[in-house]
């Protein structure tokens, strides 16, 4: 098995980080749990909900817009291409879950950030 490593804490790679409970890495990628709130003022995260990053989505629930603008969102906001962010469950659910094509690294300090002003 294969650890990671953060503030002296060993953790295995394909577990979440403890900080960060919707994130762990996949591969040379992440995994990304998501709750999904549609049908908001703006698309913005709202923190962590049971384990997921909660997301306040500016769309729709109707035949797949919603997930449409989240693959959107996610790719602008980490600066991956669209095809690189790949829903894997939760197509017609609240809760879902993404592989993306970024290192946990990055991924890492992107949701840390995304949380402080949230």
């Amino acid at each position: 098995m294969r650890y990671g490593v953060t503030a002296h804490t060993l953790w295995p790679i394909d577990m979440p980080t403890p900080e960060l409970p919707c994130l762990s890495a996949r591969g040379t990628g992440v995994l990304l749990q998501v709750s999904v709130m549609p049908n908001a003022k703006r698309t913005e995260i709202d923190g962590l909900h049971d384990g997921a990053l909660r997301v306040r989505l500016a769309a729709p629930p109707i035949e797949g817009r919603a997930n449409e603008a989240l693959v959107a969102w996610l790719a602008r906001s980490l600066d991956v291409p669209k095809r690189d962010v790949e829903l894997l469950r939760g197509e017609s659910s609240r809760r879902k879950q993404f592989a993306i094509g970024v290192d946990f690294e990055t991924a890492t300090a992107w949701l840390a950030t995304q949380l402080r002003v949230a």
